[in-house]
């Protein structure tokens, strides 16, 4: 052996020889070379390190004015790496993981730098503290194994077996779990214990614990074993592997779905989480928590959620307080963490001086709402008034002088940097209001700080006056619930008839004769006044909608006569006369019954070969056929054969009207077939077409009327990104008062209205907000033909009292920094003009191509009237879109309208057809 290990020696010498005499060769060759080279690389180089010096100190400068900014941070460490220059890297290293949790690449970084040098200053207790800081960031098994392996290097000194040992099993503690990666380290402990040539039991004892535990391949492991163990395998080792086994194969669909997913696989995680909080192992569900956060480490959602399950299931100090410190290091900007860790170091018994750093912290966090400030503020503040004795006066005055830096704060430091105080309810001033009352029964102290909040621009709120009066109410006197009371009703100009009423509602219980006459005036005078206001208001707002209105007419009209303005150019020529009234044709009975939506529920809009339904006001139907249309007019040329729909066949009580369909659908039939053949058997679906195709909506028929029910219910399903409209097929003609509008336009005093929300607020969020406010019976959500958000909700309540006090309460409160509008529900009613009437003469409800007139003639300017129906004065010749003016004169031109206007039977209609 020892011959053997000289000429290996002797090898190696030889090698390092000849290495040495082709380095000189190299060497000679390239000053013999690149001597010119040589110096420009040098001037290259100099140029790059003053680049390089000059960035170093740019970043430097920007750390001192922003220390949280993270990628500076990076950047800096990179280019001291760069540069090799220990001292300052192990500065810029040190200063980040003091502010945030340093990610695995960049702690293996550091720890291979730090054992480097240790290895020439025989220092290993200061890579021990790394590691120890390294470990506690992140749940890496990389670094622990990195950290095992190290330590087996100092095994040889004193207690380094022990120490050796104590590091795998807290690395088996915090990562053997790891279900991909757990292994390795099993391994690694038994192959330290299998070298060191440790007794049997307790590499049998290794083989047992790892083969109990759900690990990826664990089937090797046990074969592994099998081939170790001389004695076999027990049955109680067999048992706990196979329901090891079994939690594995159930884990296995989700390990794979994280290996095939890409960085940083949140949503895979989350889906996990679910599964291992139903299983409702603590391990297991720990570990995937602390998975997921090694890759979404930035996710603040992650982290209060993994935080909100510690502080509720687990409840270990040490664990829970490391991860909130973790999470607020992380994600520094989110102030609910933080708000999450002081109420954990109080509820783990920290001492006061821990909290009010960490609170300290938090205001230089930098988050990024005023709002956030005032939260945290009042987390704080909450803090200290539980700690308060009252009996004591030194904490009782360190609370009171948290209070005013808290005030002093908000108007300095917050409203310099967002512009606003982030408190316009001066919320926490009320509630030192209600301490200094309650506790302390000093009312004088709390009525100043009222006529503080008042003077903030709150005095115009009746929910602000109302809290005063409550205070009063509790803790004062009647003579200062009158005098606030009367400057509610004085100033509030948001719900003056409600303080109004809680005023006389007073003086009713605790007032004189003359306190009830001063009240009864003061409220009627002030009522008066309101109404004025509100009348010239509605007077303004309705003078600004018909000058808009006037404005669309003008539109509209400029529109339809530089339409009329181009026909008449084309109209040239026979053939150009021909092309523009079959363009005409086209427009009126193609885009505009296209443009016709369903507001009369079952009323159908189609032509069918020629014949057009026409009704006068007396209500009698006739069909007028002719051979080049109604009343001569051709009718449109048909671009789609549609099957023969026979009126007998169909049944409005066994049918529904779906509309607000996509134009653009393939082929409607089939596809409304299969969506509503869950409802009941579809008999026909009868989508209606115009010259352009599909018109967006249709008719379905079931065999049965009891799937009209159930079809109605799916009214505004998404169908292709748009809300189906689903309503009953009824004829208007037979059912005139029937109303498709399914809500209320009266005023509904259940209900409230809120407006000014933002688009992204969903039906849980609106919940969230209202239910501190009573019992919520429904919640709809106002959007769009094409399902998009109008930012308008209606919440409904059990009572008229709880929508009372959700209007108080709620109406001027911030939400994704959207102020809410919210008021009692009060729709306005149902434009009524768009609606058909009867009662005017047929003329005037016939569409245009139906008015008598000379264009009521055909292609061979041969009138199809009988010449006893086309009897028209000079005016009415003139007369356009259908609408004849009223003869003006004497009695005679009275009774010829009268006489034209009256409705006629079938047989006088006939009548007048045979005669001459």
């Amino acid at each position: 052996m020892a011959a053997t290990g000289n000429a290996e020696e002797t090898q190696l010498q030889e090698m390092e020889e000849e290495a040495g005499m082709e380095r000189e060769m190299d060497s000679d060759e390239e000053e013999g070379m690149g001597i010119e080279n040589s110096d420009d690389e040098e001037d290259d180089s100099s140029e790059d390190d003053k680049e390089n010096e000059a960035e170093i100190q740019r970043l430097e400068e920007q750390l001192s004015i922003n220390a949280f900014d993270y990628n500076c941070h990076l950047d800096l460490i990179k280019l001291l790496r760069q540069e090799g220059e220990l001292p300052p890297l192990r500065k810029a290293r040190q200063k980040m993981s003091e502010l945030f949790p340093l990610t695995e690449e960049i702690w293996l970084d550091w720890l291979k730098d730090e054992i480097r040098l240790t290895e020439e200053e025989q220092n290993r207790e200061k890579v021990y503290e790394l590691f120890e800081m390294a470990v506690k960031d992140y749940i890496c098994p990389e670094i622990w194994l990195e950290y095992a392996q190290y330590s087996i290097g100092g095994m040889g000194l004193p207690g380094g077996m022990e120490k050796v040992r104590s590091i795998f099993e807290r690395a088996l503690t915090a990562v053997g779990l790891h279900m991909t990666k757990g292994a390795t380290l099993w391994e690694a402990y038994r192959e330290f214990e299998n070298v060191i040539l440790a007794t049997l039991e307790r590499i049998h004892t290794l083989f047992r614990r790892q083969l109990a535990i759900p690990l990826m391949d664990m089937e090797g492991t046990y074969a592994e074993y099998e081939e170790w163990s001389d004695q076999g395998v027990s049955d109680t080792v067999s048992q706990k592997y196979k329901r090891a086994l079994q939690q594995m194969e159930k884990s296995k669909p989700y390990e794979e779905t994280l290996m095939a997913a890409e960085p940083p696989k949140l949503a895979e995680y989350q889906t996990y989480i679910d599964y291992e909080q139903k299983e409702g192992d603590p391990a297991r569900i720990q570990i995937i928590f602390e998975r997921a956060l090694a890759e979404n480490c930035l996710v603040p959602d992650m982290w209060a959620k993994y935080t909100k399950y510690l502080d509720r299931q687990l409840k270990i100090k040490d664990l829970v307080l490391s991860s909130h410190d973790r999470a607020v290091r992380n994600c520094p900007w989110t102030m609910g963490l933080w708000k999450n860790y002081l109420l954990a170091l109080e509820r783990h018994g920290a001492d006061h001086h821990t909290i009010s750093d960490v609170f300290e912290k938090a205001l230089n966090a930098g988050f990024i709402q005023a709002t956030d400030y005032v939260n945290i503020w009042e987390a704080y503040l909450d803090y200290l008034r539980r700690r308060v004795d009252f009996k004591s006066s030194r904490e009782l005055e360190e609370l009171r002088a948290a209070f005013t830096r808290s005030l002093d704060y908000m108007k300095q430091d917050v409203e310099e940097r967002f512009s606003e105080s982030g408190d316009p309810s001066c919320t926490i001033m009320q509630v030192w209001a209600k301490i200094e009352a309650l506790h302390c029964k000093n009312i004088q102290k709390a009525r100043e700080l009222w006529d503080s909040i008042m003077t903030k621009g709150n005095a115009k709120f009746a929910n602000m006056w109302l809290e005063y009066y409550n205070l009063e109410r509790s803790y004062g006197d009647a003579l200062h619930c009158r005098k606030a009371l009367h400057r509610a009703v004085q100033c509030t100009s948001d719900y003056p008839e409600h303080v109004c009423e809680v005023l006389l509602t007073f003086e009713r219980v605790e007032g004189s004769l003359e306190d009830w006459d001063a009240a009864v005036q003061k409220t009627e005078t002030r009522l008066n006044r309101v109404n004025e206001q509100r009348a010239k208001v509605a007077e303004k707002e309705a003078h600004l909608v018909r000058q808009e209105e006037e404005k669309t007419e003008q539109r509209r009209r400029a529109k339809a006569d530089k339409k009329n303005q181009k026909k008449g150019q084309k109209g040239s020529g026979p053939g150009e006369k021909r092309k523009a009234e079959d363009e005409d044709n086209e427009n009126e009975w193609g885009e505009e019954s296209g443009k016709e939506r369903h507001q009369e529920s079952g009323k159908e809009r189609h032509q069918e070969s020629g014949k057009e339904r026409h009704q006068e006001s007396g209500g009698a139907e006739e069909y007028m056929e002719t051979e080049s249309g109604l009343f001569g007019r051709r009718a449109p040329p048909c671009r789609r054969q549609e099957p023969p729909d026979n009126p007998e066949q169909r049944k409005d009580d066994c049918s529904v009207f779906i509309s607000n369909l996509a134009f653009n659908m393939e082929d409607p039939e089939k596809r409304l077939k299969e969506l509503f053949e869950p409802c009941g058997p579809v008999q026909s679906v009868r989508p209606v077409y115009a010259a352009k195709g599909f018109r967006g909506y249709c008719y379905v028929q079931f065999e049965g009327k009891t799937s009209v029910p159930e079809a109605l219910k799916m009214d505004r399903r998404e169908v292709d990104g748009r809300p189906m409209f689903v309503s009953p097929c009824v004829d208007k003609n037979k059912n005139p008062d029937f109303k498709v509008f399914k809500y209320n336009t009266n005023l509904e005093k259940h209900k409230i209205f809120i407006s000014g929300l933002p688009f992204s607020c969903t039906k849980e969020q609106l919940e969230e907000l209202c239910k501190d406010q009573g019992t919520i019976k429904d919640i709809r959500l106002v959007t769009n033909r094409s399902g998009k958000p109008k930012g308008l909700a209606y919440v409904e309540f059990e009572d008229e009292a709880q929508a009372s006090q959700a209007v108080l309460k709620l109406d001027g409160t911030v939400l994704q920094e959207h102020t809410l509008s919210v008021a009692i529900s009060n729709p306005p009613r149902r434009n009524a003009a768009d609606k058909p009437d009867f009662s005017r003469p047929m003329g005037a409800m016939m569409p245009r191509a139906m008015v008598y007139g000379s264009r009521g003639k055909g292609r061979t300017q041969l009138s199809l009237i009988p010449r006893s129906l086309h009897r028209q004065t000079g005016s009415e010749s003139k007369a356009e879109n259908g609408t004849a003016p009223k003869p003006t004169g004497g009695a005679s031109g009275d009774a010829g309208f009268e006489a034209q206007a009256k409705p006629m039977s079938n047989s006088d209609f006939a009548k007048m057809l045979l005669r001459k």
